[in-house]
C-alpha cells in the first residue's frame, strides 16, 4: 500500500525531455531541442542525477531554450514556500519534507484524495500565484498573448512511491539533506510536519 510520495519537479529548464541521463518525458515538443536527440524516457525509480552522461550535450541543449533556465533566488524560494503553505492550509495535504532549491524542488507528501499529478499541478499554481503577487516571478516582465508570463516550472514530475515506513525514513532525510549538499543552510518550512508511522 502506498503511504506517500517523494515528489521531484523542476523549474523551467532544469531537466530537459532529452536529458542524456534519462527523463520522465515521452516526447520533445520544441524543434530546437529535438536536434539534441529524442526523449529519453526512463523507468528508473531511483535518482539518475549522478549518472555519467554527456554534460556538454546537456548544457548545449539548454542554450536552445526559448527563455533562460530559471534559478530561484532565496527570496523567490520563500515565495514558492509560502505558495505551498497556502495550498497545505487550504487542502489538508500532509507534507513530511520539503527542499526548495534554485532549479528544482523535493517534497515528501502523504497519500491524498487527489492523484499526485493533480497535487503537483496545484502546488505549482499556488507557488506561481505567490510569485506574481510579490512581483517576483522569474518571467514577470514577459507577457504571452493570454496576458500571463511563461511558466516558471517545468511540465511534469518524477514521483517514486513510498510504501513502507523504511521508505519514508530513507526519503525524508534525503530531501532534508539536499540544501546542505548544495552548500546551503537546512530549510525549515511551517507547513512541514514530523513523520510518525501509524499502525
Amino acid at each position: 500500500m502506498v503511504l506517500g510520495y517523494h515528489v521531484i519537479f523542476g523549474a523551467y529548464g532544469f531537466w530537459l525531455p532529452n536529458d542524456p541521463r534519462g527523463s520522465w518525458s515521452d516526447y520533445v515538443g520544441a524543434f530546437d531541442l529535438l536536434r539534441f536527440g529524442p526523449a529519453t524516457k526512463t523507468t528508473e525509480t531511483r535518482s539518475v542525477a549522478q549518472a555519467q552522461h554527456d554534460r556538454w550535450l546537456r548544457e548545449a541543449a539548454k542554450q536552445e531554450l526559448k527563455y533562460p533556465a530559471v534559478q530561484f533566488s532565496g527570496v523567490q524560494a520563500q515565495a514558492v514556500g509560502e505558495g505551498f503553505a497556502n495550498y497545505v492550509r487550504a487542502s489538508g495535504l500532509v507534507v513530511w519534507a520539503c527542499a526548495i532549491l534554485p532549479d528544482h524542488i523535493h517534497l515528501v507528501v502523504g497519500r491524498f484524495r487527489l492523484k499526485i499529478e493533480q497535487i503537483v499541478i496545484q502546488l505549482k499554481g499556488e507557488a506561481t500565484r505567490e510569485l506574481l503577487e510579490r512581483n517576483l516571478h522569474p518571467f514577470g516582465q514577459i507577457r504571452l498573448p493570454n496576458g500571463r508570463p511563461p511558466k516558471c516550472f517545468a511540465r511534469g514530475q518524477w514521483v517514486p512511491f513510498l510504501e513502507t515506513p523504511a521508505d519514508m525514513h530513507r526519503a525524508i532525510p534525503y530531501v532534508d539533506d539536499n540544501p546542505v549538499k548544495e552548500g546551503k543552510k537546512p530549510q525549515k518550512w511551517s507547513f512541514v510536519t514530523p513523520y510518525h508511522p501509524t499502525p
